[in-house]
């Protein structure tokens, strides 16, 4: 039996900053010197994904130099980090293992996805050399990166069958609902077959439309889970690990030396952090992505149209809880149609939030468009041009106060709205980022209830949870009469969406056929929408935007 003190450090880079990234690294580095090995994440050096930053020659020479100036600062515990390599031609996905001021090693990621929200064929080789082990500290470890743990017969069973005692998987893997559980079954699997202990390492942290959810873990040789680092937080775990001495006395593959066994005082047992719910591990997923993307685009603080409605008031909690109270502003912008029910409400969740609030009534300003209108063109704006009219003047508003403070603008539309193009383009779909555009609305009552019970206080008023939902566009207007009420529509498109199902498929399934003709059609003709609303992070399966790209012009039915 052999003893590996291993470092899982789960990191948050930012995507191309190197010399931010080599300094999050080496901070790391004196806290585990005691260790034999510490591991980081899928391209932790540089931030994942690249996407065509990868593309220049330039960025590829300069992710080379801060990898040299990091295995520089490299001593007794040998590092492991991802990095992008290059021979001159090709560009891989790769990690590179360094020990006492070198690099003794790397590994080419072999196996590159093409599905869901990954794009690295585009940008990467896939690496073709043969198999290698790494002794480090007494221990036989076989690396992998991300994609090639989930490929059948590929790498891992190279590393197994030629003497691996410790399988490394280092991860890029972004969260979506339900991937923990995945994860955790796959390495399970795969650690009963091979008989070996599996150390899955994952980034943690915002990128664009995606967000890593760490929840790295190693499992022992039966599959159970005997460390798990903490969801959506950095965290960097030491643990002792015990690792049976292989049944057969010689490797079948080539073994490059690092490091011996060295005598470690005491020992330090793995921990094993709690299992999220539901709703907890979304509303953290939600504002994790908000908190990283207004702060790595340089921004520092937020505003976004505050109706009193049940979306806004979600977006604003999860917003105050991201950044800070003192960074988020709620501008109320009630028209002759709003409610006094929720300019109360929007006033009680300010006063719960501890929010900065403007109040800019458009009454007036609706007023003069609607008489300039009736002036130039003989006609009055009725409908939904005078509906859409009033949500484009609010988006004018938020979009010149964020100009006026250096503020970024939140949007706060849900999944189904988006889904079926109940949203006004220019209005409010106006903004920099979407914090629930991937969230059907039921998922967003869902969340609102779950912040409420986290503290156990009415942050969010259950006056604002429990009214009926209404744009307040027009005289005593609810979602449900331009709608089937949201317990019919989301499962409907969550089937048709993420699902992929068919129209025929979708009435087999039991869904009322008009209710499907009736949405199908809004969600295909709502594509242009959508291809112009901001960007927002992905919780789902698949979301709008990377994962679900459909031709703008597109006249098929089915």
């Amino acid at each position: 039996m052999e003893t590996l003190r291993l470092a899982i450090a789960q990191i948050n880079p930012v995507v191309g900053d190197l010399e931010g990234n080599v300094e999050l690294i080496r901070d790391l580095i004196e806290k585990v010197e005691h260790c034999d090995l510490a591991v980081f994440g899928e391209m932790s050096l540089t931030g994942y994904p690249l996407e065509d930053l990868l593309l220049k020659p330039g960025f590829i020479a300069d992710n080379k130099n801060a990898l040299n100036d990091l295995a520089s600062m490299s001593g007794d515990c040998a590092l492991v980090v991802g990095f992008a390599d290059s021979d001159g031609e090709n560009v891989y996905n790769s990690i590179a293992i360094c020990h006492r001021g070198e690099i003794v090693g790397s590994y080419r990621k072999q196996n590159l996805p093409n599905v869901e929200v990954f794009d690295e064929v585009r940008n990467f080789s896939s690496g073709s050399e043969p198999l290698n082990l790494f002794f480090i500290g007494g221990v036989k470890i076989g690396f992998v990166i991300c994609e090639d743990l989930w490929v059948p017969d590929g790498p891992v069973r190279g590393l197994v069958d030629g003497g691996a005692q410790l399988i490394i998987a280092v991860n890029g893997s972004p969260f979506h609902q339900g991937k923990q559980q995945e994860r955790e079954s796959l390495v399970n699997e795969i650690s009963q077959k091979s008989n070996l202990p599996i150390a899955y390492v994952n980034l943690v942290g915002g990128q664009d439309e995606l967000v890593f959810d760490g929840g790295s873990f190693i499992t022992d040789s039966a599959g159970e889970v005997i460390l798990r680092s903490s969801r959506f937080y950095e965290s960097t775990i030491i643990a002792d690990l015990s690792i049976e001495k292989n049944k057969t006395t010689e490797s079948h593959l080539p073994v490059t030396e690092v490091s011996s066994t060295r005598n470690h005082e005491g020992r330090i047992d793995p921990s094993v952090a709690p299992t999220l719910k539901i709703y907890e591990e979304l509303y953290l997923a939600l504002m994790t992505a908000t908190r990283d993307y207004v702060l790595k685009s340089g921004f520092h603080q937020v505003c976004l149209g505050l109706s009193g409605g049940i979306d806004s008031a979600l977006v604003a909690a999860i917003a105050s809880d991201a950044l800070g109270p003192s960074n988020v502003t709620a501008v109320m912008m009630p028209s002759r149609y709003s409610s006094d029910h929720s300019l109360t409400d929007a006033e009680q969740l300010i006063e719960n939030l501890g929010i900065a609030s403007i109040n800019f009534p458009i009454k007036e300003i609706h007023s003069t468009f609607s008489e300039q209108w009736a002036l130039n063109l003989n006609e009055e704006i009725i409908g939904v041009t005078d509906e859409n009219l009033q949500a484009r003047i609010r988006g004018v508003l938020l979009m010149a106060f964020a100009n006026a403070n250096g503020w970024l603008v939140l949007t706060t539309g849900n999944k189904s709205e988006a889904a079926v193009g109940y949203s006004t383009l220019y209005g409010d779909t106006a903004g920099a980022y979407a914090v629930i555009k991937d969230v059907y609305k039921t998922g967003v009552y869902g969340l609102a209830r779950w912040r409420n019970e986290s503290v156990g206080n009415e942050i969010i008023p259950h006056s604002i949870i429990d009214k009926p939902p209404s744009a307040e566009l027009r005289p005593d207007q609810r979602d449900d009469q331009s709608l089937p009420s949201y317990d019919i529509l989301d499962p409907l498109l969550k089937s048709y969406i993420e699902g992929d199902r068919t129209r025929a498929e979708l009435v087999e399934d039991g869904f009322d056929p008009k209710i499907v003709d009736e949405i199908v059609q809004l969600v295909d003709t709502s594509e242009y929408k959508r291809r112009q609303n901001p960007p927002g992070v992905r919780v789902t399966q698949k979301g709008f935007g990377r994962d679900r790209r459909l031709p703008l012009v597109n006249k098929y039915k089915g």
